[in-house]
């Protein structure tokens, strides 16, 4: 049986936050989101909050469709590894400088 204390259904995210269910369903068709179907009920892991808040907002205060918002978030997963990587380059040069 999974943990339930972890999630957090769909249609109570749909009320808080005034979307619509097929928002989440599209971001789980581009694979920004995973939803947890238990016993035909659809949930998200609490741990995705803080990214669902960034798409939702993109999505009402900016009006970024899906596709934007998929756009947008696959550049910042590059950046983080870019960043990543400089930090570890940066990290190997000190090692020769010294």
């Amino acid at each position: 049986m999974m943990n339930m204390e972890n999630l957090i259904s769909i249609p109570v995210l749909c009320a808080h936050y005034e979307v619509e269910m097929s928002f989440f369903t599209n971001l789980s068709e581009m694979g920004l989101l995973e939803i947890k179907t238990i016993e035909s009920k659809q949930y998200i892991d609490s741990d995705a909050i803080y990214e669902i808040e960034k798409m939702i907002r993109m999505h009402q205060e900016l009006d970024v469709n899906i596709a934007g918002i998929d756009v947008v978030f696959n550049l910042l997963q590059k950046i983080d590894g870019l960043q990543n990587e400089l930090t570890a380059l940066k990290n190997r040069l000190r090692l020769y400088e010294s």
